[in-house]
This record gives C-alpha cells, structure tokens and sequence, in this order.
C-alpha cells in the first residue's frame, strides 16, 4: 500500500514540474484549466506583472483593481485567489468569458495576463406594437443610452419596465418577446428588439368577499373605492383595474370597517384571478372580529379648558362605536367648520399645541382612551413676510390678509388669508404656502412667511367674425395688476405699470361706419391703500346703424337722415366697503350711473323710433362671497342682492303718459330694478364638485300711469356672453340649450312682432345644478369638465309668475382658463320645452360658445 501512495506522488510531482517547465518555457498557462495545471504542487510567487487582454471599451487598469490582483504581492499558484479572480470579473455581468492566464515565470516572479472577451454594446432598442407617446415614456423610464452593456439583466429590465407601463394604462396581460439583432454597422453591437402586443385593457368584471358577516357585499363593494365591478350603466366609472387604485382601494375597505367599530378588520389574503381575455375577478378575503364601543376617556395635561369643555368639543360620548377616524379628526382635525380641539387652542395662540390620544384600556368590546395635551404657550406675529411676489408689491398681499404684527396666532385666520391671496387672482392658489418661522419660546413670538407663486393675470381678447352681412373686429385688453402709483415712473412701463392690483381694461368692437363700440373700466380695490373700500369706474359708448347699405360695394345709398341708428352712452361710478357685521365676507356697493340712448327711425325694438332717453339711477348692492378659488371654487358660497332706482320723475313732471309725444314720455327712464343671485358650491367626492345656483329678477315701475321700462329688461337663453346688451339695453342671461333671448313669456305672442320681446322681459328666474370635475389644476391652465341641469322663465307681470312652470335644459360642456385669454367654454344643451311662436328648431342653440365669461357667473 505504501508503495501505491510514494508512486501516486512522484507522479503528480513529475506532472507539476512539467506544467511550471512549460511556464519557463514562456508558453502561457491557463491557471484555471485543471488539464493544464494541478492544484495538488501549488507554489508562491510574487507577481511581477499584468497584463489585460481582450478589452475594446473598458479600462484594463480597472478590470485588474477588481480583480484584486497587485503588482508586488505575493499568491499562491494555482489557489482559491487565482479561481477567484475570475468569478469576481464574470460577477460584473460584463463579459462572456474571462480567463487567467501565467504568460511567463522569471525566478520568483510570475507575469499574469487576464484574458477577457466583453459582451456586446446596445446600439438602440427598438419598440413595435405601442403608440409614439407611449414609446417615448418607456424610452424616458428605461434611460437606456447607446454604448450598455447587453446583458440579461438589460433584458430583464426592458421587459419589467415595458410591463409595468402598461399595467399601470390596465393592460394587465400583454405579450412581450424580446430578441438581440447584430448591428452590421459597428461592430460588437447588438439591437435590442421588443415586440409587444398590448392586448386589451382590463376590467373588474366580479369582486368576491369571504369572511364578513356585518357588512353586505354592496357595502364592502362601496367602501372599495376605487375599483367597481363593469356595468353598463357606468360610462365614467372607475371600471378599469389599476395596481395603484386597488392598492389604495383595499386601505380605504379597512379603514372604513374600522371606522364602523371594527378596530381589528383586515385583509387577510387577496387575489386577482383572470376571468377572460377582458376581465379579472378579485377575490377578498376579510378578519371582521369584534365591533368596539366607546369607554372612558381621559384628559391630561390641559389647563386652559376643562375636562368638560373638551367633551363638550369633542362630541364623542361613552358607548359610541369606536372610531379612531373620528377620534383622530375631532382631535387633530381639520374638520369642515373647525371644531376640533387642535383648531380651539390653534386659533387661540397654541401654535405648537399637539394632542395624542393612547388607548388605555380594552375590555371586552370597550375601549378606555386617555387623550394627552400639551398646549405648550400662546404665541404672538412678530412680522409678517411675503416671498416670491416678484411682480406684486408686498403691500397688496400684506393689506388682504388677516394675520397682523401683534395678532395672536390662528390657524383660522391663517388659511383666511390663503383664500384672500387667492382671490386676488395673481397667484397660483395651489403654490400658496404660509409657515411659521423663527420661532421664539422664551417671548413666544413668531414669524409667518408667506410663499407665493405669481401667475400671469393679464388677458387679451382679439377676435374676429363675419354675419349680417359684415366682419365685425374685437380687441380688448386687461390688466389685472395694474399700477397708477408706478404710472410716470418710466421704469415701470412693461408694457403698463404693475404691481398695485389694480384694474385697467380698454375694448374696442368695430364693422366700419355701421357699428361701433368703445368701452373702458377701472377699479382700485383699496382706495387711498390703507382701508379696504372698492372703487370703480367704467364708461361706454357704442353706436349702430342700418338700412340703405349695399353690402358688395360697401356704401351707402341714402342719406344719414334717412339710416336707422342708436347712439348709446353711458358712464358708472361705484364706491364699496367690506364689511365686518354680520361677518367679514360681506361687501357693500353703491353705484350712481348715467346713460343716454338717441334713437333715429330705430322701429320695432323700443316703445318709441326717434327721441333721446336718460337712464340715471342709484344701485345699492350687498354681497357675500365666501367661495375658497376664484377660478375653480369646491366650497363656500356666493350670493348678491341689489336695487337699483331711478328718481320717480312721473310723481312731480305732469305729463299725461297717454297722450304726450314720445320725446317727453320716455325722455327720463322710470323704474326700480330688483336682483337675486346666489350660488353654492360643496364637494360631492373626490373632487367632484357640485355647483348650485338661483336667480331672480324683477323690473317694476312705480305707479300705473307709466309703462314699465323699455330699457334695463332682461333677455334669457342663449351664452350670456355680453352679460349686458349695450344695443338694446338690456340685461343679458344665459341659458344653455336655448338661442339667445328666445324665452318669452307665454303671453307675449309672436316673437318677431312684439316690441317687448325684443327688448326683453320685466320678471325672470333660473335655477341651476352643474357638475363638476377637473382635468387639470395648474398655473398654466385650469381644465374642467361639466354636467347641468337647467330651468328658468320669464313674466311679463306678477299675476302670470309661477316659478315651478319652467323651461328645463341639460347637457354637459368644458372650461379651459387660460391667463392670458381668460376663461374659454364650449357647451351641448339639449331644451326640452318648445317657445311658442317660434316655428320649427329655431328656439335651440345646442353648442354655446364662451369666451371672458364671468367666471362666478353672475
């Protein structure tokens, strides 16, 4: 036996030498291919050298540091170092063969070369079966630049990201196969193909619930927001399946079980099974256990309020079914009308007041809680700070808010003063952002920094339109930030002085000789800038003309005499405070105004042809505008009352209103004018938006010996736009469905031949419920789109109202609000009442166009 093992040896010993002979010999020796060498005689050597072969992109001198080899130490030949260096350089995932190799042996040294063969370069990927845009967002997500490596794991990821892409567009189930093509341009390149078949969306076609016994399927099914089950009836529901939706889907299930008692509700296991080629099923299965009440709850650390007090607040009584939704909003809030404990002591100073409730006890189906304060100090404004206004002047934005140097602290006032920056229609209302800064706990004073993000609020109207029978021009102007202060400071002309949020709008209309009109306006919302009272001005003039005109020459062929013309001009000046009774939403307006109307032959649209008319009235208007944005409000509410008089010439002029010629009959207008508008808006889900409107309108005079105005009426159907026809002085509102000013009283008659239509009705009201959900909400644009429902009508006296006989509307529509051209809308209204005397379809405008529409609608 012991002449078997001593052969063994030598011949292993003999084999050695002649591997390292061959070393010597400078042949190159594989020191990882057992044939050429064994690893029963290794033997140390100091490296004297190496050298990277193989490499066209990579840096030899780097491949050798990963290889862990140095110049100088010493390694043992063949060893787990030498096997080593070769697992670490393929561990890279950059090569598909990496070999060590002994080039030569020089006494103790040993020379070592690392041959490698790199794997191929990405030249492009190549996507077919998705759309442009969806290309180009997977190009964007994979950031997949020429010159990578291609390897399993670049294949890997094309494919995870492709799939994710399109799980998140519903495409829960696509086909994707990936292939390498060489690039015969360059070499050692490849072109990643990937073929992608889509197929189609995915739908939730079932959801199954095991494992609860208090909640119905239909209630587990609503409370999983987010993902409903296809039906045919819903055309805009969530019905397509979403990883994101249905992850926030089942945390909304649990907490909503939770919120009705059930503080142990969770998902145990969930699936999603598909159905078919079209659908899944999601099968969910629930841990109810038991339903929790209400026990004793504790306070501690309070010394502002007493315990009774905060119960009080709180609103929480012993044996109520737990709710920790409840609990943690009635603590912490904020609550819809602020009436948690955090807003009580917030609003009072405590800006760093903190609240935890700790369950301290459960027994059986009850829970002991002990609600922990600390109400730290009260806290005072030190200054106040506006930053990004790089346009507006702080005093604009510092006058509007109501959180003042020596104020204490309120969180109330706070986002008060977030919503008035906001209305002033300048800034971005998403980027509005107060912090309190500089925080002194010794003297418990702070600082509030307001962060504001100015948007453009200048608008620009310029139009263009052709109809009977001439090419009407438009161009309007309007500077919302304007600036009179900055007016002869040179400097400040871009293109007009800004920074005062004042408003400065110039309009011009033209055809030509045949129609004109000019109109101007300006508001400064503090006047004298230290007391929030409104003034404005607005002044007008317009004229029009037809009548012995050839349109293909374009001249007249009679006299100026011989035309039908209206001339009319007009002039308001308004003076308004805000009030602080009963609350500081509440604005009072009084408004004198002049007008004057010169008819010539102007037949069939007042109750007299030829004459001049003076309108000269007082308005007196009161407001209350508590809506939270001015562009797309989801809460508060709007509403506005006027009248508007004029002095009752009839009571002292003597005229017999029977029997005197036109130009003292109707030379001074007599009326009293009554208005009702009011509007609320209130979030239904989500950011669905419910917007609720009502309004009325009444024209009398004042005794019966004259009739009522011919001017100042109000027309009802159609856009709305001109919100006040300067041509027939009248009021102008619109109704979606209906063509302009087609809804006449029953009694009128014949639309085309009664003078009162054309001017209008003396008594209208309208009702209206729109439904609203956005698109987009940013500075750049704000997009929503509508549904509504309309009713309204008009009376020629008080005897014929009857305010549930009306003419209905519906349909649906959109809202883009540009800044620089204002709000722009487009509408389909189907009218479901026929106007009598008007034959055929005539009475129905099914698109309506809005263009600067008021964006509150009044």
């Amino acid at each position: 036996m012991k002449r078997l093992i001593h052969l063994i040896t030598l011949t292993l010993l003999i084999g050695g030498q002649q591997v390292f002979a061959q070393i010597r010999g400078n042949n190159p020796v594989n020191l990882n291919d057992p044939n050429e060498i064994t690893y029963l005689d290794p033997k140390n050597y100091v490296i004297g050298g190496i050298r990277v072969s193989g490499t066209e992109y990579l840096d030899g001198d780097v491949l050798v540091t990963i290889s862990k080899l140095v110049v100088g130490q010493y390694i043992e030949v063949p060893s787990e170092a030498t096997a080593n260096v070769v697992k670490t350089l393929m561990a890279q995932n950059l090569f598909d063969d990496v070999q060590l190799y002994a080039e030569r042996v020089e006494g103790e040294n040993i020379f070592l070369e690392i041959r490698v063969r790199e794997r191929p370069r990405l030249t492009r990927i190549d996507i077919n079966g998705l759309k442009k845009g969806e290309t180009d967002e997977v190009r964007k997500r994979l950031n997949t630049n020429s010159g990578k490596i291609v390897n399993e794991n670049l294949i890997k990821t094309t494919r995870a990201t492709i799939q994710k892409f399109l799980r998140e567009k519903s495409y829960l189930y696509p086909e994707i196969k990936i292939r390498t093509e060489k690039d015969t341009a360059q070499a050692n390149n490849e072109i990643v193909v990937v073929d992608v078949e889509k197929n189609k969306k995915i739908k939730v076609h079932r959801v199954h619930f095991e494992g609860s016994e208090a909640f119905s399927d239909k209630q587990l099914r609503k409370y999983l927001k987010g993902v409903k089950p296809r039906r045919w009836y819903r055309i805009f529901g969530p019905g397509k399946f979403k990883d994101d939706k249905y992850k926030e889907a089942k945390e909304n299930l649990v907490a909503k079980m939770q919120d009705k008692g059930y503080r142990d509700a969770q998902i145990l296991s969930d699936s999603v099974v598909r159905y078919d080629n079209n659908e899944v099923d999601i099968y969910v299965n629930l841990h109810e256990g038991p339903r929790y009440y209400m026990g004793n709850i504790e306070w501690s650390g309070n010394s502002k309020y007493k315990d009774s007090v905060l119960n009080l607040i709180l609103g929480i009584q012993k044996g109520d079914v737990y709710s920790e939704e409840k609990l943690t909003s009635k603590l912490m809030g904020p609550t819809r009308n602020s009436d948690d404990i955090s807003a009580l002591y917030q609003n009072d100073g405590y800006l760093t007041f903190s609240v935890q409730p700790i369950i301290k006890r459960i027994y059986n189906d009850t829970v002991d809680v002990e609600v922990v304060l600390s109400e730290g100090k009260q806290f005072t404004i030190n200054n106040v700070i506006v930053k990004g206004n790089d346009v507006t002047n702080d005093k604009v934005v510092l006058r509007s808010i109501y959180t003042k140097p020596g104020q204490k602290f309120s969180r109330e006032m706070l986002m008060r003063s977030v919503r008035e920056i906001s209305q002033l229609g300048m800034f971005d209302e998403q980027k509005i952002n107060p912090v309190p800064t500089n925080l002194n706990y010794e003297e418990g004073t702070t600082d509030l920094e307001y962060t504001v993000a100015e948007k453009p609020s200048d608008q620009v109207e310029l139009s263009g339109g052709y109809g009977a029978g001439q090419v009407i021009g438009t161009l309007g102007l309007t500077f919302n930030n304007f600036s009179t202060s900055n007016f002869f400071k040179k400097d400040a002309w871009k293109p007009l002085p800004r920074g005062d949020g004042q408003k400065f709008s110039v309009r011009g209309q033209t055809s030509g000789k045949r129609y004109q009109s000019y109109s101007f306006s300006f508001s400064e919302p503090w006047l004298g800038g230290k007391k929030p009272i409104y003034f404005g001005l607005n002044a007008y003039t317009s004229s029009s003309s037809f009548g012995g005109f050839n349109y293909l020459t374009g001249r007249q062929m009679v006299s100026d005499a011989e035309l039908n013309r209206i001339w009319m001009t007009g002039v308001t000046a308004t003076l308004g405070k805000r009030l602080q009774w009963p609350d500081n939403y509440f604005q009072i307006n009084t408004s004198l105004s002049f007008q004057r109307y010169k008819l010539q032959n102007y037949a069939g649209y007042f109750l007299f042809d030829n004459g001049t008319a003076y309108n000269i009235n007082l308005t007196q208007e009161i407001s209350r505008n508590s809506v939270d944005a001015p562009i797309y409000p989801t809460s508060g509410s709007h509403f506005r009352f006027s009248v508007q008089l004029t002095p009752p010439y009839s009571s002292w002029n003597n005229i017999n209103y029977q029997t005197a010629p036109d130009n003292e009959r109707f030379k001074w207008t007599e009326y009293h004018k009554w208005k009702f508008d009011s509007q609320w808006y209130t979030k239904i889900a989500g950011k669905l938006v419910l917007k609720m409107q009502a309004q009325f309108g009444y024209l009398g005079n004042y005794t019966d010996r004259t009739p009522t105005s011919t001017f100042e009426r109000f027309k009802l159907g159609g856009d709305g736009m001109q919100g006040f026809d300067f041509l027939q002085g009248s009021e102008i509102i619109a109704m979606r469905g209906y063509a302009n000013g087609t809804i006449i009283p029953e009694s009128t008659g014949n639309l085309g031949q009664n003078i009162a239509v054309q001017s209008g009705s003396p008594i209208y009201t309208k009702y209206q419920l729109e439904l609203r959900h956005p698109v987009m909400l940013n500075e750049q644009a704000t997009v929503f789109v509508l549904a509504f429902a309309e009713g309204g009508n008009t009376w020629n006296k008080f005897s014929e109202v009857n305010p549930f006989k009306l003419r209905r509307s519906a349909g649906v529509g959109a809202r883009i609000f540009l800044p620089i051209f204002g709000m722009l809308g487009i509408d389909y209204g189907h009218a479901f009442d026929p106007i009598p005397g008007i034959q055929s379809n005539r009475w129905r405008q099914n698109f309506t166009f809005s263009i600067l529409q008021n964006m509150g609608g009044f």
